[in-house]
């Protein structure tokens, strides 16, 4: 039951062959088999104690003829998005932890009004991983460290690490993640699983807890494109499935989208020669030859496309967040209320008067530079924007003068192994151009890399301009059902 994708579950609890209450049991018992506890894979955070009431509501409504695809499926969402007591909205940290926010967040509203179930918040990098150098990606004071279920040894990726392991693991079929620069991505890719980063500004961000305004956005998180787009849908507004209200209300239809097909004429841009290429031999591999079938299916792959260099905009990126993350949380901690934090600098203190728990295995670096930042009229903020402004014009032009529908790339290395002392220790992805530009991004499983205790997934990437999400989850689809899903973990 574990397994099974939106469209099965929402056809066999229509025909009456399963209710949700049914199913949500069954995820229940399964997370408590193999995720609860310090032996397991630690990505539900907390669980919601009135899912088995909304269950049976969600019984009683279809029972009386309501219908719709998220109709009582379970979904999880990342502990930075805002829920309703009793559910806590915590970051990770223990600075929120006995707080409630003041709400559901748009997006969670938006799922209750398409009939989801929301059944608990997953672990998470501590404030979305933007808190030093040395993090280990999955570990929050709150939930402890979430571990790949396809080697326990190794990292689920980051920040939405939680999320990416609970679709991948069978936990529950839909997740929701939250992206700045690669926090829905990574962990799609080394979990296996489908992740969508939107256009910043198509999903709301309001109830989100915020590192930079300019990049973050919510997006979905499932085991296959159609289950991607089905959740996309609800958390943009689209008006092809449920609630309207939350999103922009493009009118899109993303779910149509993800039915495949051929994809003659589509023009698909690979940048061989960047450095979104070239990091490591098995996930380039595995792109090519994700590549080569979109080539078979009639996509126009269009070579040697040169991209702006990546490192160049490590500093600029770097005082972006630094700005961006003291205005938010300010502004996020006013709106939500209560007695927790009030300011960054709170933050800070509450962590250094906490530090056996919050600084046990790295510090606060990030938050001690963001904390010295003096608002967004400082002329390094300016000018790291100046920046941004710079490389997405280059970056426009380079699709531009090419006439690409898309761009392909490996979405990131292999999963690294997990190393507390020393921290995550990546080497190489495909985020930063879509993060700085705010354009969207789809990471699809397209292989698989030897480790010495198993297969390791690994990505194809796919981005264009901004509001793209319907030609990007087109060709992602296409690709899929030539290539099958991600093979489930082995040994869960």
């Amino acid at each position: 039951m574990h397994w099974r994708g939106v469209a099965d579950l929402a056809g066999a609890l229509q025909r009456g062959e399963l209710t949700s209450t049914e199913l949500t049991t069954a995820l229940l018992e399964r997370i408590g088999q193999i995720d609860a506890g310090p032996g397991g894979l630690q990505a539900v955070l907390a669980l919601n104690p009135d899912v088995a009431e909304d269950a049976a509501a969600a019984d009683r409504a279809r029972a009386a003829g309501v219908r719709g695809p998220l109709l009582g499926v379970p979904v999880l969402v990342k502990d930075n998005v805002d829920t309703a007591a009793p559910l806590r909205t915590t970051a990770g940290s223990l600075a929120l932890a006995d707080t409630f926010a003041a709400g559901d967040a748009p997006i969670v509203r938006a799922l209750r009004g398409a009939g989801a179930l929301v059944m608990g918040k997953t672990n998470l990098s501590e404030w979305a991983n933007y808190r030093s150098p040395r993090s280990s990606s999955g570990w929050s004071a709150v939930g402890g460290l979430t571990r790949n279920p396809h080697d326990r040894l190794r990292s689920a990726g980051g920040s939405s690490s939680g999320s990416g392991v609970a679709v991948a693991a069978g936990l529950a079929p839909l997740a929701i993640g939250t992206e700045t620069d690669g926090s829905i991505s990574c962990p799609a890719s080394l979990c296996g699983v489908v992740g969508i980063k939107p256009t910043v500004g198509l999903v709301p961000g309001a109830g989100i807890v915020p590192i930079a305004a300019s990049q973050d956005t919510a997006g979905p998180m499932a085991r296959s494109v159609y289950d991607a787009a089905v959740l996309l849908s609800v958390l943009a507004g689209s008006g092809a499935v449920g609630d309207t209200a939350a999103g922009t209300g493009t009118g899109i239809d993303y779910v149509a989208a993800a039915e495949p097909g051929r994809l003659d004429g589509v023009r698909i841009g690979v940048p061989r020669g960047s450095s979104v290429f070239g990091y490591h031999r098995g996930a380039d591999a595995a792109a090519l030859a994700a590549i080569d079938v979109l080539a078979d299916l009639g996509a126009v792959i269009v070579d040697d496309v040169t991209f702006p260099d990546v490192d160049r905009l490590d500093d600029a990126e770097k005082v972006v967040l630094d700005h961006e993350i003291k205005v938010g949380l300010a502004e996020y901690f006013a709106r939500r209320g209560g007695d927790g934090p009030r300011s960054l600098g709170d933050v800070i203190a509450f962590n250094e008067a906490s530090a056996e728990r919050e600084l046990e295995w790295f510090g606060h670096e990030f938050l001690l530079d963001a904390e010295a930042t003096t608002g967004l009229e400082a002329a390094a903020y300016r000018a790291a924007k100046a920046t941004y402004v710079e490389v997405t014009a280059e970056l426009d032009e380079a699709r531009r003068a090419a006439r690409l529908d898309a761009v392909a790339m490996p979405s990131f290395a292999p999963a690294w192994s997990i190393d507390l002392v020393n921290g995550d220790h990546p080497v190489g992805g495909c985020s930063t151009l879509a993060a700085i530009s705010g354009h969207p991004l789809v990471s699809v499983p397209c292989g698989t890399v030897a480790g010495p205790d198993g297969p390791l997934p690994v990505g194809l990437a796919l981005t264009a301009g901004g509001g793209t999400e319907a030609t990007l989850i087109r060709i992602a689809a296409a690709f899929e059902a030539v290539a099958g899903p991600a093979p489930h973990p082995a040994g869960v």
